[in-house]
Parts: C-alpha cells; structure tokens; sequence
C-alpha cells in the first residue's frame, strides 16, 4: 500500500535487510530406518517401532549422531530401534530461517503429493523447530525457553497418506490445543 515506500526507505536507513532461508540437502547412504506402520502408534514386538522411538531415532538421524551402537571415546552409544531397515539412499533437505506457516503447508501438501507416483518410500518426515526463544506460547502460559526452548513438531506422512503428529515443548510449556 501507500506506507510500502516509507517502511522500505525504514529498513535501509536503518541497515536492515531481508534475510533469505538457508537450504542444504544431503544424501545420507545405506542408512538403518526404523520400521514403521501407520496403524501402530505403539509399534510391536518384531513389526513395528513406537511414534516415540521414531522421533528419538530422527533427532538422532538429525543431529548427525553415529548409529552404529560402536562405543570408542564417548559413554553413551545409540542403535537404530527395532525392526529396522537399510534404507541405500535417504534425502536429508534443512531449511535454516524464518519460515511462515503457509509455506510449511506448501512443503507438507507437496511431500503428500509424492506419494502421487509409485515410489519405494513407504513414509517420510517433516520435521519444524521454532527458534527457542521465540514468542510462542499455547493457552495462557509464558514460553520457557529459559528452561530449555524446546519448541518443534514433527509430521510423518505415510504412503496410504494416514499421518502421525508429534509435538514437543518445554517442560514449563503447556502442551497445543
């Protein structure tokens, strides 16, 4: 509108610039995938992973963590959970900024729309962090981010196209509607 050309002359006088997101994919080779059903939140015995396995197995996959289960000069050592799969080639897209929420809805319907042609994936994930102090808060609760930030949520769409949702917030956070 009329204000375009004030608010624009604003942020250059200010030195204040447009920041574009920060997009890198990676191919992650022969990767061990934990089995999932989309009927089986719980996962079973010998079939299946829990929704709750899953999303400690992605923040692991995430964060680049060794799941090999090979101790060398750390304590702790991490495992795909079971069953598993070796996935030979998995595609690993982060974008890094501030993202508005129709373009998530973007992204979300175009992985649904993967699943348009025959394709060997039998789910996949997309997985939003919010930034830890960012102003997010559900009901009448202040965000905790000086607690910790946690603040993300995370989908899994699977080819019948049914889908799981995680949520995760701070223990000082009162959980979404």
């Amino acid at each position: 509108g009329a204000e375009g050309p004030t608010l624009m002359s604003y942020f250059s006088k200010n030195q204040i610039k447009a920041l574009k997101p920060k997009i890198t994919f990676s191919t992650l080779r022969d990767l061990q995938c934990p089995v999932l059903q989309s009927n089986e939140l719980q996962g079973k015995p010998d079939e299946s992973c829990s929704a709750e396995e899953l999303f400690e197995w992605l923040g692991a996959v995430l964060n680049q963590v060794s799941l090999d289960n090979k101790s060398s000069s750390f304590l702790s050592t991490y495992c795909c959970p079971q069953p598993s799969t070796i996935v030979e080639k998995a595609f690993l897209c982060t974008i890094t900024g501030f993202i508005i929420p129709e373009t998530i809805i973007q992204l979300l319907e175009q992985l649904c729309c993967y699943f348009g042609e025959p394709k060997l994936a039998y789910w996949l994930t997309l997985t939003v962090h919010g930034f830890a102090d960012s102003p997010v808060s559900w009901r009448e609760s202040e965000h905790g981010f000086h607690k910790g930030g946690e603040n993300l949520y995370n989908f899994v769409i699977f080819r019948n196209l049914d889908y799981w949702l995680q949520m995760a917030v701070g223990t000082n956070d009162d959980c979404p509607p």
